[in-house]
């Protein structure tokens, strides 16, 4: 199997985080890990991102499977270029913490990730079916919890995570068994830390 993480905004790979912890562990597994540091971070360039997307994407080789992991604006990222990636889609797509588009839009240096309509556009059924979500009910990034959206208008397949924030370092995520273990069995059902 071969996985690619993909960070969110203001993300420079700190240690600590989740996604730092899960190449690691996915690499002393044997598996084929990508987790690049996208370029400017703090001020990202939809364009630049998805450029690296795609090229990452297309290095992601090996045996089995073709994973991809995506936290918070990464989540973004995907779900717009997801349609035309052709043969460089995944197998399986994880999407953690998603941010909401009116929430993003209050930030001029991700505005340009969340697009007037990208809330109301469904995904083919073929990658609905190959895509999990997992959202925590209290994220302020998502007034609401994504999963109102996610599952109930487009019908992703959604782990809630009570009390989870945001799923990231500060909510204090850092190892998290649940996802490595979805990593290599998709019907494990992802759960807080």
């Amino acid at each position: 199997m071969s996985f690619l993480i993909v960070h969110g905004w203001q993300n420079h790979r700190p240690e600590g985080h989740w996604q730092h912890w899960l190449p690691g562990r996915l690499r002393d597994d044997g598996h084929e890990v990508r987790y690049p540091q996208f370029p400017e971070p703090d001020e990202p360039v939809p364009g630049d991102w998805l450029a690296l997307l795609r090229s990452e994407l297309g290095e992601l080789g090996g045996d089995g499977e073709r994973v991809l992991v995506c936290h918070s604006l990464a989540v973004l990222l995907w779900w717009r270029a997801a349609p035309s990636l052709g043969a460089l889609q995944p197998d399986r797509v994880l999407l953690v913490a998603p941010p909401s588009a009116d929430v993003l839009r209050g930030f001029p240096e991700v505005a340009a990730f969340a697009p007037e309509g990208i809330e109301s556009t469904p995904l083919p059924a073929d990658l609905v079916a190959r895509t999990r979500l997992v959202a925590a009910d209290d994220d302020s990034y998502f007034p609401g919890g994504a999963a109102s959206l996610y599952a109930d208008r487009f019908g992703l397949d959604t782990d809630v995570v009570p009390g989870g924030r945001h799923l990231d370092l500060p909510a204090g995520y850092g190892s998290w068994p649940a996802v490595l273990a979805w990593c290599t069995d998709p019907s494990v059902r992802i759960t807080g830390r």
